[in-house]
């Protein structure tokens, strides 16, 4: 806590709890305290100084969320995505507009294709708008965090899907350890034990959770541990998917009759070098392959066989963002305590394992 000076002694000042306190102990207005927080250039450069000095004395840090209140901010909700192409996020993003909507909001989507740079202007962008709030699947390990954590101080920002530790008021996303436990149990019940076939620089942070999640249950079941990482970057998944697994089916390089995608575009891809190389996918004796994936992808059940996967709660997940955040709004605070709620997944079996 800060301490004042007072002669040789260190007298330390109490924590102030809200604006009124801190206008009360400075000798200045309320209302010319709120505008000077507001923007410190609308009040007299005299006064400015006074509130200044005032807060190197007291413990006093204005609340963000209720200077935000007072701005009389628009109705506008910022939604934004790291891969808007991806089917995933463009489903959640659909059922997070849809909720703002009913709830008199007007939400803005918002695409960083990957990049970083990208996320930073569009953080920028949002800034300027002055939203009611923000709803952030960040890139993760690829996010410039500073420049997040910048942001989330000062704009209500729930994150989704890519947590990034500590910042936001709260996350909200799917079990990534719960997906893989419920797909390596399943296939090691009903026959071999599964290889799992993912990307060497995976795009979505997500990716490594699920892959540490494989070797846990793998070590748990008993069974031996065999990764497929293929060769590709950015989030172009399908062609990473064909490209590698017609690669590791060139070689023999799977070891086993089951495969496990890391995600389902990986296993569209997949199954597509399977086709190519005329092997037969679905579960019993005749076919050469099982394999399986996980988020349910809104194509995974149009693709040839099938696809059998982990699903994710659409529903839950963007249901749960839209309310922390439209909580927050209303009360002008955010919550006591940073909040991280993860959702468990559902098994969805199809034809392909």
């Amino acid at each position: 806590m800060p301490a004042v000076r007072q002669g040789r002694a260190q007298v330390k000042t109490p924590k102030l709890r809200n604006m009124e306190e801190f206008a009360a102990l400075s000798g200045i207005s309320r209302p010319t305290v709120s505008k000077y927080f507001q923007d410190p250039e609308s009040v007299r450069s005299s006064t400015r100084q006074r509130i200044e000095a005032a807060l190197e004395q007291y413990d006093y840090r204005p609340n963000i969320f209720a200077v935000n209140q007072n701005r009389k901010l628009t109705k506008i909700v910022g939604i934004v995505v790291p891969f808007l192409a991806d089917p995933f996020f463009a489903e959640i993003a659909r059922r997070i507009e849809l909720r703002c909507i009913e709830a008199g909001f007007w939400p803005i989507l918002f695409s960083a294709h990957g990049q970083q740079k990208l996320e930073n202007n569009i953080l920028e962008s949002l800034r300027v708008l002055k939203p009611a709030g923000v709803l952030l699947a960040p890139l993760g390990r690829a996010s410039d965090r500073e420049a997040v954590e910048r942001f989330c101080a000062d704009v209500p920002t729930v994150l989704f899907d890519s947590n990034i530790s500590d910042l936001g008021a709260a996350f909200v996303g799917s079990d990534n350890a719960d997906f893989v436990t419920q797909s390596v149990e399943y296939l090691a019940r009903t026959g071999s034990p599964p290889v799992f076939f993912e990307m060497r620089t995976p795009a979505n942070p997500n990716a490594n959770k699920r892959r540490h999640a494989y070797i846990a249950a793998m070590e748990r079941l008993g069974q031996p541990v065999r990764i497929i990482a293929v060769a590709g970057e950015g989030w172009d998944f399908e062609r990473i998917g064909y490209e590698g697994g017609l690669k590791a089916l060139a070689e023999d390089a799977l070891e086993t009759d089951t495969v496990l995608c890391s995600n389902d575009r990986l296993a569209l891809g997949f199954l597509t070098a399977c086709y190519e190389k005329g092997l037969s996918i679905g579960y019993g004796k005749d076919h050469a392959l099982r394999v399986m994936s996980h988020d349910d992808h809104p194509f995974a059940r149009f693709s040839c066989p099938p696809l059998t996967t982990v699903a994710h709660d659409y529903d839950s997940v963007s249901n749960r963002s839209v309310e922390i955040l439209f909580d927050m709004i209303e009360r002008g605070t955010p919550a006591p305590e940073r909040e991280e709620i993860l959702f468990k997944t559902k098994l969805v079996l199809r034809m392909s394992a």
